[in-house]
């Protein structure tokens, strides 16, 4: 079987990676052997492997006829799931970043540097972030300024402080510039009142006027140019300072998770404490009987059932179209200390596309699917009722996802259906349990229905059609 490219990776000559029989490789190009026997021979990447910031890897023999490029084929430790930087939460992408940093001074100390900084460098295992791109690291020269600068500015810094100085929200432009946020962009999005911080002028407000004079170095602005931190000699000390700099700028940022669409949803929910109980004995469950090795749990809220699928299942994606849901959810996971859960931010009725050149850079949700059970709890009549989607639409979508879906039915008695009805036409005749699951049995067999107890509300599993 031929090995198959993945084309995230072909901006790089240093190598690639690719697919083989279910299984990821990088294949390390001659352009890069020096640089590759400096990272294995200085120290550093047994020192990042250890502290796991770097994921591990291990020579091996190409298991595909190699081009006359070839030096190496590393086999990596795998990533259940790759995801992308514009579905995390802030507490995500400012961990990232200062992954990023310690990195490059990590780096430094073996004689080494980071030669970009984006932020798809950076994947999440086990609850933490973790870098990916071995072939990212090169030699130190003296007098060479960071080369990684103005990429962590417009992947890292950039978004934070839109973020937290702005509107959270304004982490989606990262889906529209997957190079990072322009940084004059940035200057015209931030309030006047961001630049009285030192580092965010710096950064930020100077960098992108020194980025538009580079962009005219031809002009009488040429000696400007050549004080922009790209181009300027800068010292091994200099450059130490600038990374402590970054770092000191991003650890300040921060974002208080309120006053988003459904960060209180648990709170308000139309459950008593015994249906609550029921519904949760339920789907704990339905997880032991189908032993899932990944769950996507689809409108998680805080992850109250991501946890409980993390019970006996290793590996769940508990998603959120809420920042503030995926933010606390994230933060329990850090303060639990938890591995089998990884927050991430989507709207599901504009999930991720495929992205970048030939729609082939940045993969959609659907084809990063490897889940064994979707979890869809509360959720029917926010896409069926808020967003109109009908359910037969729903169901083939989700089918598309895994073999089997754990899916609760919202009637128009509940509180919560009464509520979104409340200031709107009932246009949704077949917004019921028959049109349900006559929607759903399209696609799905429906192996149990229960009511739960206390409420009108039915907790189905269904199994895919063979």
């Amino acid at each position: 079987m031929s090995k198959r490219a993945i084309g995230a990776s072909f901006r790089d000559p240093s190598g690639f990676i690719f697919e083989h029989e279910d299984r990821v490789y990088r294949q390390v190009n001659q352009r890069y052997a020096e640089d590759y026997e400096q990272l294995m021979s200085s120290g550093l990447y047994e020192a990042l492997v250890s502290k796991k910031l770097l994921v591990a890897h291990e020579e091996v023999e190409p298991p595909a006829p190699a081009s006359p490029l070839h030096y190496r084929t590393l086999l990596p430790e795998q990533i259940p799931f790759i995801s992308y930087p514009y579905e995390w939460c802030f507490s995500q992408l400012k961990d990232a970043a200062l992954l990023t940093l310690r990195l490059q001074r990590l780096a430094m100390k073996h004689e080494m540097s980071l030669k970009d900084a984006t932020s798809y460098n950076i994947q999440f295992l086990n609850g933490r972030p973790i870098m990916i791109d071995t072939l990212s690291f090169e030699r130190y020269r003296e007098g060479v300024p960071w080369v990684g600068y103005r990429q962590f500015c417009q992947h890292f810094l950039a978004p934070l402080s839109l973020m937290c100085k702005r509107d959270v929200r304004l982490l989606e432009l990262m889906r529209v510039h997957i190079d990072g946020i322009p940084l004059d962009l940035a200057t015209s999005l931030l309030p006047a009142r961001s630049f009285l911080n030192r580092g965010l002028y710096m950064h930020i407000r100077l960098h992108a006027r020194y980025q538009r004079n580079y962009e005219g170095a031809a002009s009488s602005k040429a000696d400007e140019v050549a004080k922009a931190p790209e181009s300027r000699p800068l010292s091994k000390r200099a450059v130490s300072n600038l990374i402590e700099d970054l770092r000191s700028v991003v650890r300040k940022l921060d974002w208080t998770p309120k006053g988003t669409e459904w960060a209180e949803y648990y709170s308000g929910d139309s459950y008593e404490d015994d249906s609550l109980e029921h519904k949760q004995t339920l789907v704990r469950d339905h997880i032991k009987v189908l032993e899932p090795g990944c769950v996507w749990d689809l409108g998680a809220n805080t992850g109250v059932y991501s946890r409980i699928a993390a019970e006996t299942c290793p590996q769940v994606i508990s998603f959120d179209i809420d920042p503030a849901c995926v933010e606390r959810n994230y933060r329990e996971v850090k303060k639990s200390k938890e591995v089998r859960v990884l927050p991430q931010l989507l709207d599901l009725v504009n999930p991720s596309p495929a992205l970048g050149w030939a729609h082939d850079e940045r993969t959609s949700l659907a084809q990063r699917s490897h889940a064994d059970v979707v979890l869809a709890l509360a959720l029917i009549h926010h896409i069926a009722i808020s967003n109109n989607v009908p359910l037969l639409k729903v169901a083939s979508y989700l089918v598309m996802l895994a073999p089997n879906l754990i899916i609760e039915f919202v009637p128009k008695s509940d509180p919560k259906v009464k509520t979104l009805l409340a200031t709107r036409e009932d246009i949704f005749p077949s917004y019921t349990r028959q049109g349900f699951e006559e929607a759903f049995q399209e696609h799905f067999k429906i192996v149990t229905a229960t009511d739960i107890q206390g409420s009108d509300r039915i907790l189905y599993r269904m199994q895919r059609h063979s």
